[in-house]
């Protein structure tokens, strides 16, 4: 089914954008050429990260915080591409 493809891959490349937005989360100071990139990946997973946020407090690590959210995303996207795409693998 056609819809099915389309869901699948979309779940798959927000998959990778999530990625790309953990990563970019890493850079301490985010140089000029990758701050609209930045932007636009923010833009694109705050929509379902900062709920996500609300119900799961951070994690306390030594002098900082770990936040959650990414990580149960990641779950969430991997649990509806094994029921909507017959196998959860990327």
């Amino acid at each position: 089914m056609i819809v099915q493809r389309i869901l699948c891959t979309a779940l798959t490349v927000y998959f990778v954008i999530l990625l790309v937005r953990i990563i970019l989360s890493w850079v301490p100071s985010m140089p000029d050429p990758l701050r609209p990139l930045a932007r636009g990946v923010r833009a694109l997973t705050d929509p379902l990260l900062l709920p996500l946020r609300g119900l799961l407090p951070p994690v306390r690590v030594g002098m900082g915080a770990l936040d959650l959210s990414p990580l149960v995303l990641f779950f969430a996207i991997s649990i509806l591409r094994g029921l909507l795409c017959g196998g959860g693998g990327l």
